[in-house]
Order: C-alpha cells, then structure tokens, then sequence
C-alpha cells in the first residue's frame, strides 16, 4: 500500500490568466479505485496530465508507484495487439495477455489482427488489458466508455470490479457505482474526496445543494438589505458634506459651530460603514461564485399536426452488399422518446441520418409527415472554430438564450471569449445540445448526446425531457439515462 501526496498544487496554462487549480492538497491510497468527476472544462484530464508531471506546476506531487495513462496513444495502427502489447510492455507474458483479454471478453485469435481491423470498443479492451499487465503501476483511465457499446460497458465494468489502484474519468453513472470505490470531484478550482461510488456521492450532493439553496437565499437577501443600508449611509454622507457648508440638515439649524463639531465624527463613521458594508458585500457574492449549481433547462417543441409523424415498415439500409440492417418496422407518434439500442455498427446512426433526411439508399417503406421540422445533435462534435456569437448566428438562434443554456451547462463566462476549437469535447458537445435547445421543433434526433457530458448535465437533460416531453429518438449507451427517458425502444 502507497500513498499518492498532493500538496499546495497550483497550475494555470501559460498565457492564460484562468486559475485551473489553486492550492490543492489530498492523499490517495494507490489501491483506491477513485471516480473523477466534475463539469466539463472542469480539467479531469488536466489532473491526470499533471500527476504525469506533463506540465510545470506548483506545489508538489510525490508517489511510489508509476502513473500510467490511459487511453495509450497508437501510432502504427497496422501493428497488430501483440506487437503493440511487447511495445508498451516488453516484459509481459503472451499467457498474461491471453488471461486479461479472457476477462475482456475478447477472442484471442483477434491479438494477431493488425489494430485499425479492430472496433473502437475491441481496441479500447485490448489497450485495457496491455495497461493492467505492467506491475507497481497506478492507472489513470480517461474516459474508456466513449466507444463502447451498453454489452462492452458490462464487460469492462466487470473487468475494473476486480481491478485496483486506478483514477478513472467516467460519466456514466452505472459504470462509475460498479466500479469504484471513492469519488474525486472537481468542484472549480479545488478537489474533494469521498469514500463510496457515485450514488453515496450524489445523495451527499443532492443534501449539501438543499442546504447550498437556502444559504443562497439567505446570502442574496443579505446582500440585498446590505446595498440598501450602504445607499442609506452614502446619503448620509452626503448630507454631512452638505453641513459643512452650513445648509441646514435633518432639521438642524445651520449653527456652524454645532456642525464643524459633528460633521467630522459622522463622515467618519459613514465612510467606515460604507467600508465594511461593501467587505461585506463582495465577501458573500464571491460565497455565490464558488456554488456549483445545475440549474434547470428548457426546450421548445412545437405539437405536429398530425399524432402520427414517422411511419417506418420492412425498411432496410444497407453499404454496398454489406446490409447494415434489415425489416425495421416501428412508428413515431407525438409524445414518443424512442431509444435506439444495437451493437457497435448495428446501423443506429444511419437510421438517424435517413430520419434527418441524409440521402442514403434504403429498401422498404419511410413516410416522415410533411413540414416535420427536425433538430439533430451529431455523435461527434465536428471540428468547429469561431466565436460563439458567430456560431449562433450562422445557426439562426437567439444569442442570448444560447448563451444562457450554456451558462446552465457550467460554462464560465470566460468560456464566451475562447474560439470554439479551444473548448474540450465535452464543451463541444453541449454547444450542439445548447443548439438543439434553442430551435423550434416537432422532433429531436440526438445520436449519443450524453457522449463526453458530465454527469450533472446528464441529470439537467433528465429532467429537461421529463418535464417538457418532446417527441424524439435517441442513441444512448448511459442505461440509467435510456431507464429514465425511453418511452419505447427499438433494438437492431
């Protein structure tokens, strides 16, 4: 058992003025199976980068063990996982690998394949198990579930359970309570440790928000009766001075000899009060600033005509003479949030595509109801630039609005100022849904919008959908979330 030591550690990105991390100090136990978790652009993979010692840094971070970072970056992806495997590890055993890849639910005949053969999800198993055959290491996992599927979740939840002495970056909320056993959260610029999985933590969270809400009201009335005490003592003042040139104030005559006498205790006393008043004042606001709220959201649908707005029998998609899939028959009536579920190139994203009116070649009978106005949120963020006024106006929405969904989603105002391309694909990702909130639509197609999204915003989608029930269909790999939301589910 060792222990990972972080002291006074302080970073900011050079030529940037943004506090990252400001005098951290926390222990880790090596054998911990720590959850990190936190806000997007909140610096989970900056963490992780710094235990690494990749950028200069304050404070001091002092360990035992080796830290190993994970995903491992391939650069010849026509070796194949044995090659790869000897690479990163020269002393590791072929009958080593076979075991871990076993547990990985992998067939071993597919370590001889070269590596760009493999799915997303196979590569992601496979880089797993090469990692957790080095000895004395410390893992640090960023964000494995991205490219798996809600089977290859399972098998590599199951996997972890029998793992120790790791950091993992996950925001799906099933996966994190099967396979940790503490919680890092980052919470602005500052972490804090919680023994137990994420449900112990949300609850713990949910409570301290409660008490968080009434002590925001109590500050802001505060606040409220504080600016109003320090208008009544600035008039006061105002008076004082006005005594000194012998007008007459408060129903005193002007005896200058009275008010030469009092006039300088009371400017005295009124400019000490204004003093402490406004301490007072910006000492509470900034109490304000450090509450990490998750505010509700809103969405505009539109009721469509017609209940029914997609019919969809024996309808096949298919890439050449390779059928992606084939006799899909299901129906989109108003009301309906439709889950797709299906295996890694099972077809779901191309049956979006051809909803959303991308002209692929299908057989089979598709009727989508005329004028049906449709807002769709990619599965990959795109590589977008520019400001985001910019961008709300080449999408036609309202600035304003946009910016305040985001704002709800955790970005900071500094955030308005940065290029697009400079955001984390977390950030990225929210600009899409942020879009996507702000159009009128009788239909939403979001392909895997929880992809990259932190687990507050998951919960801010949750309730979003629940309340205002728009008519949509989804790809998502978060069970909890598909349990919460589905109404229907099509499986391919």
């Amino acid at each position: 058992m060792s222990q990972i030591s972080v002291k006074n550690l302080s970073f900011h990105y050079e030529g940037t003025y943004d506090t990252i991390f400001d005098n951290v100090s926390l222990s880790l136990d090596s054998h911990w199976k720590l959850g990190l978790i936190g806000r997007n652009g909140r610096s989970k993979t900056t963490f992780l980068k710094l235990l690494m010692n990749a950028y200069p840094y304050q404070g001091n971070i002092h360990s035992n063990v080796e830290f190993e970072y994970f995903p491992y970056t391939v650069t010849d992806l026509s070796q194949t996982a044995i090659e790869i495997a000897y690479f990163i590890y020269p002393n590791n055993e072929l009958w080593e690998l076979n075991r871990e890849c076993s547990l990985l639910n992998l067939d071993p005949k597919i370590l001889s394949q070269s590596f760009k053969t493999l799915s997303r999800g196979e590569q992601t198993k496979i880089l797993l198990a090469i990692l957790f055959l080095k000895p004395n290491q410390f893992l640090l996992i960023d964000e494995p579930t991205n490219h798996l599927d809600l089977e290859g979740r399972k098998t590599v939840s199951a996997y972890l359970q029998k793992k120790s002495g790791f950091i993992l970056v996950s925001h799906d909320r099933i996966f994190l309570d099967h396979c940790v056993d503490h919680i890092l959260s980052i919470n602005k610029n500052n972490l804090e440790i919680q023994k137990g999985n994420y449900s112990s933590w949300l609850l713990n969270k949910e409570q301290q928000d409660q008490f968080e809400f009434k002590q925001n009201k109590k500050l802001k009335k505060e606040i409220s009766q504080l600016k109003t005490a320090a208008n009544r003592t600035q008039k006061w003042s105002h008076s004082v001075e006005e005594s000194k040139n012998g007008q007459r104030v408060s129903g005193l005559r002007p005896d200058r000899g009275y008010i030469g006498h009092k006039s300088a205790k009371m400017m005295k006393r009124s400019k000490t009060l204004e003093k402490r008043q406004q301490k007072s004042i910006d000492e509470k606001q900034t109490l304000l600033k450090n509450i990490d709220w998750s505010d509700s959201l809103q969405i505009k649908p539109i009721p469509y005509k017609t209940e029914r707005l997609i019919s969809v029998s024996k309808l096949s998609i298919a890439y050449g003479s390779h059928p992606v899939f084939e006799g899909l028959n299901f129906e989109v009536n108003q009301g309906d949030r439709i889950a797709v579920k299906g295996l890694n190139g099972s077809g779901k994203s191309s049956l979006l595509k051809l909803l959303s009116g991308v002209p692929l070649t299908y057989q089979g009978n598709l009727a989508i109801g005329s004028q049906l106005k449709i807002s769709a949120v990619p599965q990959n963020p795109d590589k977008l630039s520019g400001s985001l006024t910019q961008y709300s106006q080449d999408q036609e929405i309202s600035d304003s609005l946009f910016k305040t969904i985001l704002r709800k989603f955790g970005f900071e105002r500094i955030q308005f100022e940065k290029d697009l391309s400079a955001f984390s694909e977390g950030q990225k990702k929210k600009v899409y849904l942020a879009r996507s909130l702000c159009q009128y639509a009788h239909l939403y197609l979001w392909d895997e919008p929880l992809n990259y999204i932190d687990v507050l915003s998951r919960i801010q989608l949750e309730e979003l959908l629940l309340q205002y029930t728009p008519t949509m269909i989804f790809i998502e790999h978060d069970q909890a979330f598909i349990d919460h939301i589905a109404t229907k589910i099509i499986t391919l």
